[in-house]
């Protein structure tokens, strides 16, 4: 079900909470609406839509990915971007990413996976992971 984007940084700023089998339609709406507002936005986390849960969703070259529980293992080649945000009004805002990040997930059904993401995929990774930290841009 698409859900309505929330705005408010108090509840943004709050670091989520684990994520388990129970969240896997909170995942079913991440991506709904993911793709009611693929026009305006490449990647979601489950914050974005009012559940403080470490679960988000993106555009990965073209396939929507879910990731449950994601955490950057490693990560190389700093350098500084701009970016916006569904969730904060205004316009796009200067932040530090890397170039290259590995990533430790569990998918919907909790089985673990690690890859290493690079670019564009690894810029929005990192920006929906911030969320779930409760980091905004």
């Amino acid at each position: 079900m698409v859900k309505e984007i929330i705005h408010d940084p108090i509840f943004l700023g709050v670091k989520s909470d684990t994520a388990t089998k129970e969240d896997t339609d909170t995942a079913q709406d991440l991506l709904d609406t993911l793709t009611a507002n693929k026009d305006a936005c490449v990647g979601m986390a489950a914050n974005m839509i009012g559940v403080r849960k470490r679960i988000i969703v993106f555009d990965n070259e073209g396939t929507y990915t879910v990731m449950f529980n994601p955490e950057i293992i490693k990560k190389s080649g700093l350098y500084e971007t701009e970016e916006g945000c569904l969730s904060l009004l205004g316009g796009p805002r200067k932040c530090k990413r890397y170039k290259s990040i590995k990533v430790r997930w569990q998918t919907a059904d909790l089985q673990p996976r690690v890859k290493t993401f690079t670019s564009w995929t690894a810029q929005i990774i990192q920006h929906e992971i911030d969320h779930c930290d409760g980091i905004l841009i």
